[in-house]
């Protein structure tokens, strides 16, 4: 028989890790996110970081594994990933992968194979002058089934997929391998008012602690506005804010709208996955979670 992963995922804001450490206490697990920014040092408030505190004494891997001067790929993550997963074994213990970065989980539950192409930093540097619009326009006409996939105002995930495209004639399609465990998938969901809510508040929550500072902070240790830029909604509205292009009601106005967009499209890309059980917020109690999952570990 195989070795079990649990998997908690889901758009944002829908408790994933408060969640997640429930069942690592009651599974014996420990836990690896799949989030693109909380592997990133500098990005705490910005990336929705859970806190020591809230770890609740359970090991957390997969955070603060990077820094905002060097890449990180999900090719990257899938290798710390593995290494992670079998370390958890080794202590006879249960992994358990939590987070809404539905490519980066997906690297590990269809274990996908991607290509490796080196940085190419002279184009790169060509690449970076071009607005998000104009690199989103090369891609299109380079593969135009990766745009259709990409999101159109990341310039650093435009910038790689068009350096691929140019390195290998187009972006082949990923390869899965046989699985590497017998994955257990639940989703979590809330009707579209509550989650809503649950945007709005944690957006004003993190704000009230010092967001806009830490992207103030990070911007006096030299990283650049456009990349910044890149790694998410709040650095990109926070900018705005900071550059007075906007005041601070339309900031939190403009950050609503967009992170709710987004958790919308992280809903259609998981529906796309039919092992994957969904709890909404009228079942979202951690005993019948439990229930669910005890069935297959």
């Amino acid at each position: 028989m195989k070795k079990k992963i649990l998997v908690i995922l889901g758009p944002t804001a829908t408790g994933k890790s408060d969640i997640a450490v429930k069942l690592a206490q009651i599974f014996n697990g420990e836990i690896i996110g799949a989030d693109s920014r909380q592997v990133y040092k500098e990005l705490n408030l910005a990336s929705g970081k859970i806190t020591k505190k809230e770890m609740g004494g359970i090991k957390h891997y997969l955070l603060d594994v990077a820094d905002l001067n060097n890449d990180f790929s999900v090719a990257i993550f899938k290798d710390l990933t593995v290494k992670a997963i079998n370390e958890i074994w080794a202590k006879g213990k249960v992994p358990i992968i939590c987070g809404g970065t539905g490519f980066y989980i997906e690297s590990i539950v269809k274990n996908i194979s991607m290509p490796e192409v080196p940085a190419n930093k002279e184009l790169r540097g060509k690449l970076s002058k071009k607005s998000t619009m104009e690199l989103f326009e090369i891609l299109s006409k380079l593969d135009p089934k990766r745009a259709e996939k990409i999101d159109k105002n990341n310039p650093v995930r435009l910038i790689r997929a068009i350096e691929i495209a140019i390195k290998l004639g187009n972006i082949p399609q990923n390869t899965m391998g046989e699985p590497i465990a017998d994955f257990i998938q639940i989703g979590l969901d809330l009707p579209d008012n509550i989650l809503k809510e649950k945007i709005l508040k944690r957006i004003n929550d993190r704000l009230n602690v010092g967001m806009i500072e830490e992207i103030e902070d990070i911007l006096k240790s030299g990283i650049r506005e456009k990349k910044l830029s890149s790694l998410g909604l709040e650095p990109r509205h926070i900018l705005r804010f900071l550059k007075k292009e906007v005041t601070k009601e339309q900031m939190i106005a403009d950050l609503f709208k967009d992170t709710w967009a987004f958790a919308k499209r992280q809903r259609t890309w998981f529906k796309r996955d039919k092992d994957i059980k969904w709890f909404k917020k009228e079942e979202k109690d951690i005993e019948k979670i439990a229930d669910s999952i005890k069935e297959r570990l």
